[in-house]
C-alpha cells in the first residue's frame, strides 16, 4: 500500500466510526424508538401467577398500557390493582394507575389493562410493583427502557 491508500483508508475508518458515534453515546434519558416492544414477564409465588406485558410504551402514547394476567387454581383473585400496583421510574417517581379496563376483583382467571400516565422526563427503567394481601414482598416486574 502506498503513503495515499494509507490515508485514503484511514480517512475512511474515520467516517465510519464518526457516523457511528452518536448511536453508541445515546443519553440515558433518549426516548426508545417506537415499535420496539418490551417483553413479558411473570412470577408465580403463593399458587399465583401473574404475568405483566407493557402494551403501549411510546413516546408517541399519551398513556403507558400494561396488559396484566392473574391466574390460580385456589383462592380468589380479589386484587384492586387500582389501588395496590405501582409504577415506579428509574429516578424514584411513583405512579399509580390512572386506569383498569378488565375483569373484576373475584375468581380464578383475571385479566386486563392497567393504564399510567406518561412520566416526564422520560425514564431509563421503569418497574412495575403489584403488592398482593398476603404476600410481604410485592411482585416486581422491570424494564430497561
Amino acid at each position: 500500500m502506498t503513503l495515499n491508500s494509507h490515508a485514503r483508508a484511514a480517512a475512511a475508518l474515520v467516517a465510519a466510526l464518526a457516523l457511528s458515534l452518536p448511536l453508541a453515546v445515546a443519553p440515558a434519558s433518549a426516548q426508545p424508538q417506537a415499535g420496539v416492544p418490551l417483553t413479558s414477564q411473570s412470577s408465580s409465588e403463593r399458587g399465583v401467577t401473574v404475568k405483566v406485558t407493557p402494551k403501549a410504551i411510546a413516546p408517541d402514547n399519551p398513556r403507558w398500557e400494561f396488559s396484566v394476567v392473574l391466574d390460580t387454581h385456589s383462592g380468589d383473585l380479589s386484587d384492586d390493582l387500582m389501588q395496590t400496583a405501582t409504577l415506579v421510574t428509574s429516578d424514584g417517581r411513583e405512579l399509580k394507575p390512572i386506569a383498569w379496563t378488565g375483569a373484576g376483583p373475584g375468581g380464578h382467571h383475571r385479566e386486563g389493562v392497567l393504564e399510567f400516565s406518561v412520566p416526564a422526563p422520560w425514564p431509563s427503567a421503569i418497574e412495575l410493583k403489584v403488592e398482593r394481601a398476603g404476600e410481604s414482598v410485592a411482585r416486581v416486574f422491570r424494564w430497561q427502557l
